[in-house]
């Protein structure tokens, strides 16, 4: 078990004044068996801003507000408490689901959300050719680690590299990418195969070593889950399960379905964009 403390800020501030904008934010951690939310805060400034909170469709806390006064800047700070006590289960004997079920009609109903592929986890028609025969004579579970294991050896993280807009194929063409686009390779190499799979949006603690009480520099972190006849975890950026320092805040399709924070405004003319993550482990 972990506890850990994070701090996300986003700061924008405008070359121009902005006369209003309308935004949502998806900073708060999930509370699920894995991982306990203890306490959260999220603080809008200026603060005449009018906040509210919802759950999407994906499950994912939302904090939208609106500022319809005019305004120089705009930050949002989320502050969250939370336990982790993460564990990948070894598939039990007879548990892993035979490709039949995986292509059958009562699984494509119920992973009808995350088999198809999206519009950033197409992995184009290299990879399409490839995967069946890395995952030829192997059962689903062996299947995903076998694709997770070959894509480690084919692309390389490159900080900078790529954008939010960049797509997996784009990605697989310049054999580099950051956690992103790294989850959405192996997204789309997995659904091309029949296993259902999801983009996972959170935080990474990134130093175990750290002493409790001591703050470092955190992540905005992606990684992914895969449904084999249980949902199962895997960091193609750091190439294991997820663990005690990995805090799930969103679901989703693609990183379309999880950013932190989006919004549309009326002026501005251009901004200065700072953020931060700042992860203290307590416990």
């Amino acid at each position: 078990m972990t506890r850990l403390r994070i701090v996300h800020k986003t700061a924008y501030r405008y070359n121009q004044r902005v006369t209003l904008s309308y935004n949502e934010a998806r900073m708060t951690p999930l509370t699920e068996p894995q991982q306990v939310v203890l306490e959260s805060q999220v603080r809008v400034l200026p603060s005449q801003a009018a906040v509210s909170t919802y759950r999407d469709y994906w499950g994912t806390r939302v904090t939208a507000f609106d500022m319809q006064l005019p305004h120089e800047y705009l930050e949002v700070t989320s502050t969250t408490t939370v336990e982790v006590h993460r564990v990948e289960r070894v598939p039990a004997e007879g548990s892993i689901v035979p490709w039949e079920r995986l292509r059958g009609t009562e699984v494509q109903d119920q992973f009808s959300d995350w088999l198809p592929q999206s519009r950033l986890s197409g992995p184009g028609a290299e990879v399409l050719a490839l995967v069946p025969e890395i995952a030829r004579g192997l059962d689903p579970n062996a299947a995903a680690h076998a694709v997770f294991e070959w894509l480690r050896g084919e692309m390389r993280y490159m900080a900078g590299s790529t954008g939010v807009t960049t797509d997996a194929e784009q990605a697989w063409n310049q054999r580099q990418g950051v956690c992103q686009d790294l989850a959405h390779l192996a997204i789309g190499s997995l659904r091309s195969l029949g296993i259902p799979a999801r983009y996972i949006s959170g935080y990474l603690h990134p130093r175990s070593s750290a002493d409790v009480g001591e703050v470092v520099a955190g992540q905005s972190h992606a990684w992914l889950e895969w449904w084999d006849g249980d949902w199962r975890s895997w960091d193609p950026t750091n190439h294991k399960p997820a663990g005690d320092f990995h805090v799930t805040v969103a679901r989703g399709r693609d990183y379309r379905d999880v950013p932190p924070l989006k919004g549309i405004l009326s002026g501005g003319g251009g901004s200065h964009l700072d953020v931060g993550v700042e992860i203290m482990r307590l416990a």
